[in-house]
Formats: structure tokens, C-alpha cells, sequence
């Protein structure tokens, strides 16, 4: 019964929800056809033949809301959602909080200092831990311009990752999986300068996981919680919408 005992210590703790709420309004990447959402059409009503209950049908993209991306999403040919199992629900979250940086300039991407200066107050970040990128960017949510942060040219100025964090997350402290509050995980900026989505590529490309439109890091702390992430159990998706969650002291 020790677990139930560690149960009823968690429920003592701070839960916080770490996706943002669907409607047929929310956004989605602009390169997905209108017309891919439709949420909650009724097909079965109340009061129906001899059976009085309501039905709905849910139309989405994979890559809708708060969600997880698969490594079959860049990579033909590479493992979808079945490959993953409920043990890869739960992890240590870390945070890395660059939103004063963000303040100043909306086309800047984490660096090494910042994952020093984190580790330098915090620790050692642990293997097998979600690190999750805070920019306060999920308050743009549900304005999709917001969110795209256009300028006139209809160019992307949005913060985010960087390929020498990014492979130093994974390859120097082995962490099992990577969030951000941003549509892309790669700062506009340096896809521009790579003319691809270089640092997701890698990331899906070497087997991880990522959480994309994150919302709400700003009520966790940027060490001790423990982060869920879970999506619906359908075989060879490229993406899903999940609900994930903190639980923190």
C-alpha cells in the first residue's frame, strides 16, 4: 500500500495543467489545410430511437493545441506513437526560464550560459528529465498572429531552442524529452539561417520526443516537479494532442 500512501502525498501538492483548452477556433500551423478541425459535431443526440444519449465526432490534426510530436513526423519511415508506452509518461521537469531574454527580443534562442546558470542553482540536470523551454510565449494563445509574431513580410519572430543546447541536453545529460510554448521548437531566426527546421529534425530524427504549445510554466518551479504527458493510444500517428500536467510542493 506504500504507493497509496505516495498518492495521497501528491494529491497535498500544487497540480498544474500545462495545456492550453481546444475550441474550433484555436490556432493551428498555417500550412494545415482549412477545414482540419472540427470538434464536437454531434452524430447521436438525445432522445434518438430508444437510446437517449449524445455522440460527438472530433476531426484534428495531429499537430493541434498542446502536443506531442513522434519521430515519423519529419522521417519517413521512423517510429510513430506506438513505439512509445506509458513509461514514458513521467519525468523530472526542468525549466529553463528565459522569458527576461524574450522581453528584450523576441528572435533569441537559449544558450549554454543559460543551462550553466540553471545548473549552477539547481543542480546537475537529471537523466531522464523533461526539459521544458519557459519564454511566456503560451500567453499569446489562442491569437495566431500572436503566436506567429509576423512582421510585414509575413516573416516568423519567435524565440526557441538551439542546436548546441539542444544536443547537449540530450547527448551530455541524457534527458528523455524536450517542451516549448512555441509553435516550432527551432528561434525563427536560425530556422531562417538553416532553411529548415534543423534542431526539431534532430530531436525527432535520434528516436525523442517533444511537447510543442506548452502553457502555464510560469506557475512551476524551474526544479522539483514532475511533469505527465499523456495522448491518446493510436498506432502510427505523427503527432498527437495531449494533456500534460505538473505536480509540484
Amino acid at each position: 500500500m506504500g504507493l497509496w500512501e505516495d498518492l495521497a502525498k501528491l494529491q497535498g501538492c500544487k497540480w498544474v495543467d500545462l495545456t492550453h483548452p481546444l475550441t474550433n477556433e484555436s490556432p493551428y500551423w498555417g500550412g494545415i489545410p482549412d477545414g482540419s478541425v472540427e470538434l464536437c459535431k454531434t452524430v447521436f443526440d438525445y432522445d434518438e430511437e430508444m437510446l437517449s444519449c449524445r455522440i460527438h465526432t472530433y476531426k484534428f490534426p495531429g499537430q493541434f493545441g498542446t502536443h506531442v510530436d513522434f519521430p515519423n513526423h519529419f522521417t519517413p519511415g521512423a517510429v510513430g506513437s506506438e513505439a512509445y508506452g506509458v513509461a514514458d509518461a513521467a519525468h523530472p521537469l526542468c525549466v529553463i526560464d528565459i522569458t527576461a531574454k524574450v522581453a528584450e527580443n523576441p528572435d533569441c534562442a537559449v544558450t549554454l550560459g543559460d543551462v550553466e546558470a540553471w545548473e549552477a542553482k539547481h543542480g546537475r540536470i537529471p537523466e531522464g528529465a523533461f526539459v521544458a523551454l519557459r519564454t511566456d510565449w503560451s500567453k499569446r494563445w489562442p491569437d495566431n498572429n500572436a503566436l506567429n509574431n509576423f512582421d510585414d513580410e509575413d516573416g516568423e519572430h519567435c524565440p526557441g531552442w538551439s542546436m548546441e543546447v539542444i544536443r547537449f541536453l540530450y547527448e551530455e545529460r541524457g534527458i528523455a524529452m524536450n517542451g516549448h510554448e512555441t509553435l516550432d521548437t527551432d528561434a525563427s531566426y536560425l530556422a531562417v539561417e538553416a532553411d529548415d527546421l534543423a534542431i526539431e529534425r534532430y530531436v525527432l530524427d535520434n528516436g525523442h520526443l517533444q511537447v510543442e504549445l506548452m502553457a502555464n510554466l510560469d506557475q512551476v518551479p524551474e526544479a522539483g516537479a514532475i511533469i505527465f504527458v499523456a495522448w491518446p493510444h493510436i498506432e502510427g500517428a505523427t503527432g498527437l494532442p495531449a494533456r500534460v500536467w505538473a505536480v509540484c510542493e
